[in-house]
């Protein structure tokens, strides 16, 4: 039943990546020329040339914007992520040996006397 579920939720996941990868690159490429327009306000030293680049990326910011539905498919990939991660994980508990000799004496004196 966990496998079902697993399956489920990968492929509505696998689904909604595949239908908002256009979004996600469109905000990668927005934000990257966002990023080199920032770089380039910064090392403007007329007044001239960063009204001119803020102007820019003010439309560049409204033009992300738009591609919010890629939030989405971050978030579905991120779930696709988790399905792929805990498909084969099984809830198996390690018992640790103690290291205390008094432990493990008293273990074996208990099995001793089993036999």
């Amino acid at each position: 039943m966990k496998k079902f579920g697993l399956l489920l939720a990968g492929g509505i996941a696998a689904i909604i990546l595949l239908s908002s990868i256009g979004p996600m690159i469109g905000l990668l490429v927005g934000l990257a020329v966002l990023y080199f327009i920032f770089k380039q306000f910064l090392k403007s030293e007329s007044t001239g040339g960063k009204i001119v680049l803020g102007i820019i990326g003010f439309f560049v910011l409204m033009a992300s914007i738009h591609n919010a539905p890629a939030i989405i498919g971050v978030v579905a990939a991120y779930v696709l992520y988790l399905v792929y991660k805990n498909w084969n994980s099984s809830k198996k508990t390690v018992v640790k040996e103690e290291s205390d000799p008094f432990v493990n004496f008293e273990k074996q004196w208990h099995e001793l006397n089993k036999n």
